[in-house]
């Protein structure tokens, strides 16, 4: 027998690697990591498009040309793109957008290289970019629905936001670093790959336990029953109807306004950057503390979050220096990550499943509608009234809404149910998505906050932002895709 000593036994690979958290199941890990490369290729993207239109002979106006060429089909197909997703398997939606994306990308990288776009032809494929995450971010936020227990919910959304968040910042530094090294045509064609990437992880989703949906009537009808259904809950349409005024006089102080202020009070863009960079890095350590913390009226806390996103308009009003600016920006970026769980697990716990694409639609559309309009009216508001007014103006416009929605009493009174109260209301085994049953809505009525009994649903950015994103994601004031 031998008598040389055991071989101390070497510990297993899967020791070796992080352990994820029992609450994180495969599908989960995989939507995310889809969201997480496909947000990072988008964000270095849109850098290279634009210096893409800059480098062939085009000037600020046709940069603005392609951006809303790419904004008005999104604005146009949201409502529909909702409704497919509730007609059919969202993954499938989801991975037909991404080869979309993916091939108009491949063509747009394939006539920068080749030295000879004309800016038609970059309005075409930017629009066929957003057609693609028109139907993308409803099916992708109907989607992360299935792949988190209620119990875990608002861990699971935090930590798919803290991942976007962090393609973000990574995706715009390292954008900016390709297209400067590499040139604007080779990082398209990177985010092209990515798409492709993203596509092929999602069609490996298990089905096996996705909620049951039955077809509908008509794709008409479906949008009207979804319309019906946004009016019947009027915490979700008051606060929809918030956003599309906040969203709006962000994106003017940060697209218009915040460059400005930075060429003629803050000595360059470079303060500018790094007030974004601070942003970026607001919205990190908000989804790090939702994590921890879980609100009981989730809607109050939100709400209340909200009134900090008043203070960029106001700091570039005055102006404040660099690093007070710098600060705020940090501020408002913790502020609207709290506010962004607490409104995806809002709808997680309210909105039936088999309903929630077309009202993640409805949510998306008001969020971004009247973006293009703010930014059209930026210029003429400042000739009108001065660049500081105009922005004293949009600070208190977020203050004068945000109170506005506090009167409605399902916003200061919805609290968080546990996943025991959603299970008492007769929530039933999961069936594999595409079998056809009857659905039942067991919401009736307005005020389905109060009501135990009202069916379970859905996040609502976090399915995936960026660029499926601005919904993989993501409505970026709230969401990108």
């Amino acid at each position: 027998m031998s008598t040389a000593p055991p071989t101390p036994s070497r510990p297993s690979a899967a020791r070796l690697l992080p352990r994820t958290p029992d609450w994180a199941s495969r599908n989960f890990t995989l939507l995310t990591s889809a969201a997480f490369i496909t947000s990072l290729g988008s964000h270095g993207a849109l850098i290279a498009a634009a210096f893409a239109v800059l480098e062939h002979g085009g000037d600020a106006g046709d940069v603005g040309l392609v951006a809303a060429a790419r904004t008005v089909p999104l604005i146009l197909f949201l409502l529909i793109g909702g409704a497919v997703a509730d007609r059919l398997p969202r993954h499938r939606v989801m991975v037909a957008a991404n080869l979309l994306n993916c091939l108009s990308q491949a063509a747009f990288a394939g006539l920068v290289l080749a030295g000879s776009p004309l800016l038609w032809q970059m309005m075409l494929l930017a629009a066929l970019g957003g057609t693609g995450q028109a139907f993308f971010s409803p099916a992708a936020e109907g989607m992360l629905l299935a792949t988190v227990d209620r119990k875990h919910a608002s861990k699971g959304f935090a930590v798919f936001r803290l991942t976007m968040n962090g393609a973000t910042i990574g995706g715009a530094a390292l954008g900016g670093a390709m297209v400067a090294v590499i040139g604007p045509g080779w990082v398209l064609a990177v985010d092209a790959a990515a798409f492709a990437v993203s596509a092929g992880l999602r069609a490996l989703l298990d089905l096996s336990g996705m909620p049951r949906r039955a077809q509908g009537g008509s794709l008409l009808a479906d949008l009207r029953d979804g319309w019906h259904e946004a009016l019947a809950r009027p915490w979700f349409w008051s606060i929809v109807a918030q956003f599309s005024v906040v969203v709006a006089v962000v994106g003017a102080a940060e697209s218009v306004y915040g460059p400005l202020v930075a060429r003629d009070h803050l000595g360059g863009p470079a303060p500018w950057g790094f007030a974004l960079a601070a942003f970026g890095v607001g919205t990190v350590v908000g989804a790090v503390l939702m994590m921890r913390w879980q609100p009981r009226r989730l809607l109050l806390a939100g709400t209340l979050s909200v009134f900090t996103l008043a203070l960029p308009s106001a700091a570039l009003a005055v102006p404040l220096p660099a690093l007070g600016l710098a600060g705020v920006m940090f501020v408002s970026g913790v502020a609207i990550e709290l506010f962004g769980v607490a409104w995806i697990t809002t709808m997680h716990q309210e909105i039936p499943e088999e309903k929630f694409s077309r009202m993640s639609a409805y949510d998306w559309l008001g969020s971004i509608g009247m973006v293009p309009l703010a930014t059209a009216l930026a210029g003429p508001a400042e000739s009108a009234f001065g660049r500081s007014n105009a922005l004293w103006g949009g600070a208190v416009l977020i203050v004068l809404v945000t109170a506005a929605v506090l009167f409605v009493p399902e916003v200061r009174t919805m609290t968080r149910r546990p996943p025991e109260a959603e299970n008492a209301g007769g929530e039933g085994e999961a069936v594999p998505e595409g079998v056809p049953v009857a659905a039942v809505d067991t919401v009736s009525g307005p005020g389905a906050g109060a009501v135990v009994a009202a069916a379970t649903s859905v996040p609502a950015p976090a399915a995936e932002p960026g660029s499926d994103a601005a919904a993989d994601a993501e409505g970026t004031a709230r969401r990108d895709g």
